[in-house]
């Protein structure tokens, strides 16, 4: 004579109630850890202060303007952890700077961004120590180079096996 089991098979409310509790536990779960993340990570912001910046875009175009007017070439290097930036003119003479920074920056996130006085070297160029890790930067050169202000060019580097590439 055969025994039937009550439970073998069939599907019982405290199944569907278990399914449930496990979806639902994983979709809050996710969303709690996506919040996290959202809240303790870049933040976004890219200017402090917009206003104040949409306010200086008209002055800072106009020096572009006037910079790229003069044709002057920048050669910006580095290797073994030596920034290195020289400026000629038109003609290819050296341009004597007498001192900047550089900032470098991740394209995204404000963790290693790095600001750098840079030192005049022989023959006018300017350089640096400055440890980069591998990977995408924005350099921004900031150059006293004897105009009413600093000479600025910002450029896109991508660092591989401690060069400039």
């Amino acid at each position: 004579m055969a025994v039937k089991s009550k439970t073998s098979g069939t599907f019982t409310g405290w199944h569907m109630l278990g399914i449930m509790l496990a979806f639902f536990g994983v979709i809050i779960a996710v969303n709690l850890v996506m919040a996290y993340k959202a809240v303790n990570s870049w933040s976004g912001l890219v200017v402090p202060n917009t206003y104040v910046a949409s306010q200086e875009f008209n002055e800072k175009a106009q020096t572009g303007k006037q910079q790229a007017a003069l044709q002057w070439q920048a050669k910006p290097a580095y290797e073994n952890g030596i920034f290195t930036y020289r400026l000629n003119d038109r003609d290819g003479n050296a341009i004597v700077a007498t001192g900047g920074t550089v900032e470098f920056k991740r394209p995204v996130g404000d963790v290693n961004d790095t600001v750098v006085q840079l030192d005049t070297g022989a023959d006018g160029f300017l350089s640096a120590p400055v440890e980069l890790g591998e990977g995408s930067w924005i350099m921004e050169v900031n150059a006293d180079a004897g105009l009413d202000d600093p000479y600025r060019h910002i450029l896109r580097i991508l660092i591989r096996n401690g060069r400039m590439l």
